[in-house]
């Protein structure tokens, strides 16, 4: 199994920003592309960004240019630097990883998720 904690959720202004994280623990040989989504109250879940295990990264275009993915040196976080924030960025923020492990003596790629950090943009 695979666990995702996130972290660094919560309220902020808008024009303000926040930097949440996500590691991974657990039984798997690697990780592969890791990402973010959001949901927001009434709303279908959204993937916001993603980045590769080799770091090519891909945005939604609702947060293109505001936000960056990046990947932490152990390869087993992922960071979401969030900036220019505005009211609709309020959402539950979680984590995915699709990661290789070893399942009934096969190696497969299966999908993991966080269970989320709210972030919250008021004033």
């Amino acid at each position: 199994q695979v666990q995702l904690v996130e972290s660094g959720g919560g309220l902020v202004q808008p024009g303000g920003s926040l930097r949440l994280s996500c590691a991974a623990s657990g039984r798997f040989v690697n990780l592969n592309a890791m990402g973010w989504y959001r949901q927001a109250p009434g709303k279908q879940s959204e993937l916001i960004a993603r980045i590769s295990s080799g770091g090519s990264a891909n945005y939604a275009d609702s947060v293109q240019g505001r936000f960056t993915i990046t990947r932490g040196n152990a390869e087993n976080t992922v960071y979401l630097q969030m900036n220019s924030l505005k009211a609709e960025d309020t959402a539950l923020y979680y984590c995915n990883a699709e990661a290789r492990v070893w399942a009934s003596g096969i190696l497969r790629n299966r999908d993991y998720w966080g269970q989320g950090t709210q972030v919250t943009v008021s004033s």
